[in-house]
């Protein structure tokens, strides 16, 4: 891997020069608070958190090939490693115990790090899910904000598992300092506000300033609100982290998961913002920039450093161009550690405190869980399996529950692929999903089958029940649609041959069609090579249904009309194309485009006629059937539609005719077979509202037949 340093800031443009700087200084003044919270929370002094602000960032510059990310001190992996030693290693926070071990696991993780870019690991991101990452770093936040509650309450830091915390807590609230549980609340319950209201200040800032005042003024500490330790001024001492200490089973662990976290979390993070802002990094360049920015952490303080989104897009907000920014804020970071130190010894632990479970709200995926619980109940469980994971039984336990419920998930996903049966619609080129298109057809006489994935053992009995369940009496043909099958193993190739000669023996012919030509290849290696001279495998359905003596336009099973599995958009609509892309929602989401196109047209900020379908985000096409069936339905409600937008029924209803002409013109220019399904379509439309609705349908044709009287 080729090393150049800076190569964000070749061709440098003076014009960014003041927004970097001034982004570099919010930076490094925002980072005050979060970097000295976090160090607590990885179980370090506070001073520890400003140390890491220096050369790790610097380094970070230096190698980098993202031009705005920040890197720092952030939540996750101070986060686990906090966990690890007041649950797995038994070490207390602030200790010599603590500043001795910590160190150590940061080394371990840089030097993974540095193997994952060695290894071009940067596509592992790919294999960890939004499930169980998002349910992981949930947990841990979730973990760290209970163990820093106490602390709010003029109490000690908690430690334990999700148990032991609680009680924790109840203990906390059984002599509680209401100074400090004032201060740390109303810091929590500002910031938070002002995220919403104003989430480019930088309201944490000005918390510890609140903080530090009150201490000035109010002398606080005598009523029993405890205040950080006062330390010495001075840049962080070189230090070698204690290798005796290593213990394999737990620090080596540690760090592994530590670097897992900091690779996906900010390797994702970066990709986001460069696709959001028109730029490309080096992935395992990057892997390898965390490995040594944590290195030199290892020995200038200790604490694993991690890219940071909330530094990275205030940092945006506020015009930052390049690494610039990072180089600013480290020097920033030196003047405070070299002449602002003094200050420390009057921030109150529970503002402090305060400001770091504010800073973790954010972090947990309360976003993604509900978008899983809605969308994806299997995605969901891994959510929470990982999440409670964490809680329950510690971060490691979290994201191997979490990892191993998604291999579960991969494999159930393999097992039972999408599958369906196909046949055509009659006036169309192709072959049509049964259950999504009310007009398709199965051929008579035949099986076409799509399987939706690769065939193999496990799932190769779903593939043979489904093609035994859906034979008849009357069946001579079965055909599968292979164009998902990439792969066949030796169980699966077994199988078909056995598919295939019981279905020989009931007289029914066999084809697998559409797959790519290694498959072929496959066959033949398996010994099935006979299949292919025996003419069993065939480029095309079509071919396969020629075969046969098939031919267009074939023969359909009309009786299969009453057979066939219904979705609600059946009974009253015929956009097929609707039907293919919601399924079961088709008549749903047509009753949401209709309601949208109304209040689109009535409402306050109504716009013209043709701006309508720019504003809706439904798969609707000007000038098509499609539209003219939603014209249909804004017919319907003409009276609704008169009353909300100050017109008569009668000039809604002309204007839906001058559209409905337009459309009729626009199709008979462009093609005879659909301006001849339109027809069709029309008297589909008039029929069925006449015989669902005739008092709408006479009340129609009364206001359209008195307008052209009155002409």
């Amino acid at each position: 891997m080729k090393i150049s340093v800076l190569t964000t800031l070749r061709g440098y443009k003076l014009k960014y020069l003041p927004n970097d700087i001034f982004a570099g200084l919010i930076v490094a003044a925002v980072s005050i608070p979060i970097s000295m919270g976090y160090s607590q929370v990885c179980g370090m002094p506070a001073i520890y958190g400003l140390y890491g602000s220096v050369f790790p960032i610097l380094i970070f510059a230096l190698f980098s090939t993202s031009p705005q990310f920040i890197f720092g001190v952030d939540a996750a992996p101070c986060a686990i490693v906090g966990g690890v030693l007041a649950t797995t290693l038994g070490i207390s926070a602030g200790s010599e115990e603590a500043i001795r071990t910590v160190p150590l696991i940061t080394l371990c993780a840089a030097i993974w790090l540095i193997l994952f870019s060695i290894m071009k690991a940067g596509k592992l991101v790919n294999f960890i899910s939004v499930p169980v990452m998002g349910g992981f770093i949930s947990g841990i936040a979730t973990t760290i904000i209970l163990m820093q509650f106490p602390k709010l309450l003029g109490s000690t830091v908690g430690n334990g598992e999700l148990i032991e915390l609680i009680i924790c807590i109840v203990n906390a609230f059984k002599e509680p300092n209401f100074i400090s549980s004032a201060l740390g609340a109303g810091t929590v319950i500002i910031i938070v506000a002002f995220k919403k209201i104003a989430p480019k200040f930088p309201m944490a800032i000005v918390a510890m300033i609140l903080g530090a005042v009150a201490t000035v003024v109010f002398h606080i500490e005598d009523y029993g609100v405890k205040l950080l330790e006062p330390v010495e001024s001075g840049l962080p001492k070189i230090t070698i982290p204690h290798i005796e200490l290593l213990e394999l089973s737990e620090i080596i662990g540690t760090s592994l998961t530590i670097a897992i976290v900091i690779l996906a979390e900010t390797l994702l993070s970066e990709n986001n913002f460069a696709m959001k802002n028109g730029y490309k990094i080096n992935d395992n360049r990057e892997i390898f920039t965390f490995g040594v920015a944590n290195f030199v952490s290892a020995f200038t303080g200790g604490l694993p450093m991690n890219g940071s989104v909330s530094r990275t897009s205030m940092a945006e907000q506020f015009g930052g161009k390049t690494q610039l920014m990072s180089v600013v804020a480290g020097g920033a970071m030196v003047g405070i550690l070299l002449f602002g130190t003094g200050f420390i010894s009057y921030l109150p632990v529970p503002v402090l405190t305060g400001i770091v479970i504010s800073a973790l709200l954010g972090v947990i995926e309360f976003d993604v869980a509900k978008r899983l619980i809605k969308n994806s109940k299997a995605d969901a469980i891994i959510f929470f399996a990982a999440f409670f994971g964490v809680l329950l039984l510690g971060t490691i336990y979290g994201v191997l529950i979490g990892a191993m419920l998604s291999f579960v998930a991969v494999v159930r996903r393999a097992i039972n692929p999408a599958r369906s049966f196909r046949g055509v619609i009659e006036g169309k080129e192709g072959f049509f999903t049964l259950k999504r298109n009310r007009k398709a057809l199965p051929i008579k006489g035949v099986v076409i089958y799509s399987f939706s994935g690769n065939l193999f053992f496990a799932n190769i009995n779903i593939f043979q029940e489904d093609i035994e369940r859906n034979i008849k009496d009357d069946t001579k043909v079965v055909i599968i649609d292979g164009r998902a099958i990439t792969h066949i193993d030796v169980t699966a190739a077994d199988r078909i041959e056995i598919i295939y000669k019981q279905l020989s023996k009931k007289g029914i012919k066999f084809y697998i069609t559409e797959h790519i030509g290694s498959v072929n290849d496959q066959l033949r290696k398996y010994g099935l090579g006979y299949l292919i001279d025996e003419g069993v495998v065939h480029r095309t359905i079509e071919l396969a249904l020629n075969d046969v003596g098939y031919t267009e336009p074939y023969m359909l099973d009309y009786d299969a009309k009453n057979d066939k599995i219904k979705c609600p958009a059946d009974e009253n609509n015929t956009l097929q194309e609707y039907e293919w892309a919601y399924g079961e929602m088709a008549e749903e989401k047509l009753n949401e485009t209709v309601e949208k196109i109304i209040d689109i047209a009535t409402g306050e900020n109504a716009v013209e006629r043709k701006d309508i379908y720019k504003e809706i985000n439904l798969p609707i096409r000007e000038h098509t059937i499609i539209e003219d069936d939603l014209l249909a339905r804004l017919e319907e409600r003409a009276r609704d539609i008169a009353q909300a937008s100050g017109k008569t029924e009668t000039i809604i209803l002309k204007e839906i005719e001058e559209r409905r002409e337009e459309i009729r013109k626009y199709i008979k220019n462009q093609s005879k077979q659909k301006y001849s399904e339109l027809k069709e379509h029309r008297t589909e439309i008039k029929s069925r509202l006449e015989k669902e609705h005739p008092e709408i349908y006479q009340h129609i044709n009364e206001i359209l037949n008195k307008d052209k009287n009155i002409k």
